[in-house]
């Protein structure tokens, strides 16, 4: 696990470094800022559909080898950009198709690299791994934008494109190494060829593996239905503060774009510490994540009210806090409610549904500002977030549970609580 984390730490550096130079270098090219929004549309785009085909890929290849290959892959397109743009012969459709490859093959790696990581320790762990895995990515992310500015200036952009390659390739030498944990046999057979999955393993290729079944037991499954809608509202109207906290520190407030890079430092920070504290949680439920997103919402509106910078940073970082841990719950809850064969398939249907949110929220974030300004932006945005999950509490609280018929591995079907104790 330790490995892996060092591992997951470069690769995000690396990641981090590229989008920062990706988006310089469409600007460098067309000098407009539309293309730049337009090359992460197609890279993300491919998520929107093909994740649900990625997660089945996950289920049905040894896990360890789909990540291998993955990374490999992602490591070459790197390469080939920076080649490109090393000899001059790189232009604006050549970036978009590139930046199309490496959304689709991004739909394969991210579930098989975060289903690799709980492997590695036992099903009792599994929280702990994945808070580890939040607090390596937000350290990742601040150390590849630092990284990717200083890069560009003494080496140039292909050189930031090359080390994103090599960190691709490090992950890739580290994988054949990993064992999984003593207790995770069973997420582990389709994981590592050398370890006979138990029983009670991933199932046999066949109707069992099919991208509908996965997206069936999420639909049918109403903690994880509860979550989506939880995570999307938020997403949409709470979590973009990039756009919102910019125009309001800049504006309404008065600052300059390096006060925008302190508050952006501080909600890192915060984001760290969630990270942690989230890496405490050993059962995490829905009503959690629910009632720490709605915390963080109704801070944010106070926020959006902030008379001054100084009072803004001190709202900034619980708020940080009460998001980052309410995303590493509920993270937990996404990747250990799915039986071990299903779990590619899940986080497929998650990847669907996240870009959907990344693709729609923006847009409709921006309409907001536009008719209510910044401040109205975050007041309203974080009463729509905390109305929405208090009247779904609400809601759960009067309807009680009722029970949802899910296949098993032999097809018959059994009646499992709706919510349970979990939720």
């Amino acid at each position: 696990m330790r490995w892996w984390s060092l591992a997951n730490f470069v690769s995000n550096a690396g990641t981090w470094m590229q989008l920062t130079v990706q988006n310089l270098l469409v600007l460098q090219i067309t000098g407009s800022a539309a293309a730049t929004g337009l090359s992460m549309s197609v890279q993300a785009a491919p998520g929107l559909l093909m994740s649900l085909v990625g997660g089945a890929a996950v289920d049905r290849w040894p896990r360890k080898l789909t990540a291998s290959a993955s990374q490999a892959l992602l490591g070459a397109i790197a390469f080939t950009t920076a080649v490109l743009v090393a000899t001059g012969g790189l232009d604006l459709t050549v970036l978009m198709v590139l930046a199309g490859l490496t959304g689709v093959v991004a739909t394969v790696d991210g579930p098989a690299c975060a289903l690799l990581g709980n492997d590695l320790v036992p099903p009792e762990d599994v929280p702990s791994a994945i808070g580890v895995g939040s607090l390596v990515h937000s350290a990742g992310r601040l150390t590849g934008a630092a990284l990717g500015g200083i890069t560009v200036g003494f080496l140039g952009t292909a050189a930031a494109y090359a080390a994103n390659g090599f960190s691709f390739l490090f992950v890739a030498a580290v994988i054949p190494f990993l064992r999984p944990a003593l207790g995770a046999l069973r997420q582990a057979g389709a994981g590592d060829p050398s370890v006979a999955p138990a029983p009670s393993g991933p199932a046999p290729v066949g109707e069992d593996m099919t991208v509908r079944q996965g997206l069936a037991y999420f639909m049918r499954r109403p903690r994880l239905m509860a979550l989506a809608g939880v995570t999307g509202v938020s997403a949409v109207f709470g979590r973009n503060y990039t756009l919102t906290l910019a125009v309001l520190v800049t504006g309404p407030l008065a600052g300059s774009a390096g006060s925008f890079g302190t508050v952006s430092t501080v909600l890192a920070v915060g984001g760290v510490i969630g990270a942690v504290l989230g890496a405490r949680l050993r059962r995490p439920s829905v009503r959690l994540v629910g009632i720490l997103a709605a915390t963080g919402a109704l801070l944010q509106v106070v926020a959006g009210l902030s008379p001054s910078f100084a009072v803004l940073l001190v709202l900034v970082l619980p708020m940080a806090v009460a998001e980052s841990v309410s995303d590493t719950a509920g993270t937990t809850v996404l990747q250990t409610d799915p039986p071990a064969h299903l779990r590619g398939r899940v986080l497929g249907v998650w990847g669907s549904i996240s870009t959907a949110w990344g693709l729609g929220g923006p847009p409709a974030l921006g309409l907001l500002m536009e008719l209510a300004g910044a401040r109205g932006a975050l007041v309203s945005g974080g009463l729509i977030v905390a109305g929405s999950i208090g009247a779904g509490l609400l809601l759960r609280r009067r309807g009680g549970t009722t029970p949802v018929l899910l296949p098993t591995r032999e097809r018959d079907v059994t009646g499992q609580p709706a919510l349970g104790t979990a939720a």
